[in-house]
């Protein structure tokens, strides 16, 4: 049997220094560069927080399912269709499976997710 413990994130650990993930591949629009810090991860579930400066990208058919809670910045989201969704500090947001759309982040990006396989 595997032992289950519980994670507890502080809130100053949703503001604090994350770790440089590099680049965003497959951006098309600016230079959008990635940081994060993984809090959780097992059983196809992933929680983290992910910081993005400004840039844009496409996602086509997302391979897993992500609700995102942003911290702070802005970003706009579009659907496949062109109908499109603006998103600040406190906004909640889910990005089902098979989705495929555009992230255009406005201003530097701080978001809390969890990501479910």
């Amino acid at each position: 049997m595997t032992d289950r413990m519980l994670t507890a994130v502080p809130d100053s650990d949703l503001h604090g220094e994350l770790e440089d993930w590099g680049p965003r591949v497959g951006a098309d629009k600016g230079e959008p560069m990635m940081s994060g810090r993984i809090h959780y991860e097992a059983d196809g579930i992933q929680i983290g927080v992910w910081e993005c400066t400004p840039g844009g990208w496409a996602i086509v058919e997302r391979p897993d399912t992500e609700t995102v809670r942003l911290v702070a910045g802005r970003a706009r989201l579009s659907n496949a269709d062109g109908s499109s969704v603006d998103l600040g500090p406190g906004d909640l947001l889910v990005l089902p499976k098979g989705w495929s759309g555009r992230w255009d982040v406005i201003e530097t990006v701080r978001k809390v997710y969890t990501i479910v396989s």
